[in-house]
């Protein structure tokens, strides 16, 4: 069973950086960034709205900045005003906000450094697809170019795995994930672009299994939003997220082959 942060989390303890214009979160995996229906499970925003209630009655806000996918673990920059959701936001459409994921991947590339430079959009707008939000890479589709570096080559069960940064310079949906995929490097635990995207028709039927484990390995995408950085009102800021435990207890089980990275490359 994958457990889902739906009851109370502490979400005070995540927030690595505050002050009157914006905060930045160090958000759990499986943590939904925003409500999806009335009813629904908890998320991020149910948790900022009783963190910053006083903010919030005396003229505050809450805006996402960026947002992360359900799974995914990591950095959310979230703007506490209209001023500075405004300002953040046209940032963020001017790629001035730099943004650095790890992601452990089946297989070893070939190269320490590539880059995936493929148009994406909706698989279903050019044919049919059993996920309707399933991003595939297309000659119709957006711009989208993502940088990866290969940080550590491991084994597990003799079988090659690596941990990779990811910078991806435009923000389209699934972006890394899918780009990792065709480069024929998909995440592990990665329900839609890993082994076979009917292990996500099979989670949303049945929960998390034991055959579902076996395919996927993690019961979440190995993907983490470790590092943001920007400059805004005349000053520089930069932030970092250690690795989640379920990543790094996942990498713990494995044998290292050749290390290509060190500590400044997540700077």
């Amino acid at each position: 069973m994958v457990t889902e942060n739906q009851g109370n989390v502490r979400i005070g303890s995540c927030i690595i950086y505050e002050d009157h214009r914006f905060l930045v979160v160090d958000k759990p995996a499986n943590l939904l960034v925003h409500p999806t229906c009335p009813g629904g499970p908890n998320t991020l925003w149910d948790e900022l709205r009783k963190f910053l209630a006083y903010e919030i009655v005396n003229g505050g806000q809450i805006s996402f900045v960026n947002r992360l996918d359900r799974e995914t673990s990591g950095l959310v920059l979230v703007a506490k005003s209209t001023e500075s959701a405004r300002a953040l936001s046209r940032l963020i459409s001017q790629h001035r906000i730099r943004k650095i994921y790890i992601a452990i991947v089946f297989g070893w590339p070939e190269s320490d450094a590539f880059v995936v430079n493929q148009p994406l959009l909706r698989q279903g707008t050019v044919r049919p697809s059993k996920i309707w939000l399933k991003q595939t890479v297309h000659s119709d589709g957006y711009p989208a170019l993502t940088e990866f570096r290969v940080l550590r080559r491991v084994s597990r069960g003799g079988k090659p795995f690596a941990l990779v940064a990811a910078e991806p310079r435009n923000g389209r949906t699934h972006q890394i994930r899918v780009h990792l995929a065709h480069a024929g490097h998909p995440i592990v635990g990665d329900k839609i672009y890993g082994p076979d995207e009917n292990c996500y028709l099979d989670f949303i039927a049945s929960d998390w299994s034991l055959e579902l484990e076996a395919r996927l390995l993690l019961p979440r995408q190995a993907l983490h939003a470790s590092a943001l950085s920007f400059k805004f009102d005349g000053a520089d800021y930069s932030f970092t997220a250690p690795m989640p435990r379920d990543l790094e207890d996942w990498l713990a089980l494995t044998k290292t082959g050749r290390s290509v990275a060190c500590a400044r490359n997540l700077e």
